[in-house]
Formats: C-alpha cells, structure tokens, sequence
C-alpha cells in the first residue's frame, strides 16, 4: 500500500478536456477544465450554461447563454463528466402514455 493517499476522482486526466458539470439546484454548465483542489472547486473556460425551461426548472432547454471563465464552488457541484465520448440517449424507464 503506497503513502499517497488517492482521490475516488481523478480530474487531473480531464484537464484542458472539455468537462459537463451539473449543480446543485439544477444548472448545468460545460466548458474546459482547467483547474481545480481538493475541495472540488473547478475553474472553466469558455464556460457555457444551459438555461433551464421556465415552466419545469428541473429542465434545461436548448437554449445557452456564454459564461466565459469561471469557477464552479465545490460544495455545488454533484457531477463531472467528460464532454467527449458520451452521448445522450433517451430514457428506458419512461412509461409510454397510454392515450
């Protein structure tokens, strides 16, 4: 067993990647990593945000608003995923309306 204690997330592989981060509260954000701590505070560039559908706020929409540089306070964020390699697809659980 080594000395050096290991993280269960390893962001340093995602540095300069571009990364989804969602937060608590609903927002969710893309943009590249370039840095981040021990406390999970995450700096991104070209930061993009998805703006949430005003009748369901646990939606986000198509629609984007540009961010730029900034930093996303480790205590909101609840996920981190690499943009590339990953694909969205339609959700197996959902019931079809039965009309």
């Amino acid at each position: 067993m080594s000395g050096r204690k290991e993280t269960v997330l390893d962001l340093a592989k995602f540095v300069d990647k571009g990364v989804q981060v969602k937060l608590t509260g609903g927002r969710q954000v893309t943009g590249t990593l370039k840095g981040y701590d021990q406390l999970l505070n995450l700096v991104l560039d070209e930061a993009v945000e998805f703006l949430r559908d005003p009748d369901d706020p646990l939606k986000t929409t198509d629609q984007t608003r540009r961010l730029g540089l900034i930093v996303c306070r480790g205590t909101a964020v609840m996920l981190v995923s690499p943009t590339d390699g990953t694909d969205e697809i339609a959700n197996p659980f959902i019931q079809p309306d039965a009309s």
